[in-house]
């Protein structure tokens, strides 16, 4: 049986089309794939902060703040040396002693969709000032996870965990990069509440990286 030019046409487009969408999501230069977190927890004491306080906030205010530091809550240094997790499944984008008013600094990668939008986002965390850094640039790692300790950046500070959430993840570790808003910046405690559970989702999703500028020779992914 002969059919018309016009109608295997048709035909070869529609093989196409279903032949590319069979073909499972690849990831290219710049991209992982990753599946989305479930959910978010605090970093210390977890999942709740069991033993920790929030000693300081985000202010975007002069004198800004753009985190929290969370401390143990005997005081002084009692909490040097606590372990540090994963707020939620994600990928670690940078995690290097970068010394100044820093020193070992971990920031990881997160997707997950916005149950009010339907909408699949992007988040990094930041832990800062640690004590020991336990994973590296690349690493896959699970919600609750261990990634460090509570550090004082080498005795410059007291012992605590400075913590970020960025909607922006351009930001890396060039703060002053990108405008000091609620656009570019989540409240901590605020985003962990709203997002706590998840709906766990089985598809992994195309994920951005290398979406920083170099610091001080330090680079992430």
């Amino acid at each position: 049986m002969k059919f018309p030019a016009q109608i295997l046409n048709l035909k070869l487009i529609a093989l196409a089309l279903s032949l590319l969408i069979a073909l499972p999501m690849q990831a290219t230069a710049g991209q992982v794939k990753i599946n989305l977190a479930d959910g978010f927890d605090f970093p210390v004491g977890k999942p709740n902060a069991a033993g920790y306080y929030k000693a300081r906030g985000l202010r975007l205010r002069s004198p800004r703040h753009f985190g929290e530091d969370w401390n143990g809550r005997s005081g002084g240094d009692s909490d040097l040396g606590d372990p540090v997790y994963a707020a939620a499944d994600g990928i670690v984008t940078f995690a290097y002693n970068v010394r100044t008013g820093w020193g070992n600094v971990v920031l990881t990668r997160h997707a997950y969709r916005d149950p009010a939008s339907g909408e699949v986002k992007f988040c990094d965390t930041l832990n800062g000032h640690l004590n020991a850094i336990m994973v590296k640039v690349g690493q896959a790692i699970k919600r609750g996870q261990q990634i460090g300790t509570i550090g004082s950046n080498f005795g410059m500070y007291p012992a605590h965990l400075h913590f970020e959430i960025r909607h922006d993840i351009s930001i890396g570790m060039q703060r002053n990069a990108v405008p000091a808003d609620l656009i570019h910046w989540a409240d901590p405690t605020q985003f962990i509440t709203k997002y706590r559970r998840l709906n766990r989702e089985w598809n992994p999703v195309i994920m951005p990286t290398n979406t920083y500028q170099a610091y001080a020779g330090f680079k992430g992914i």
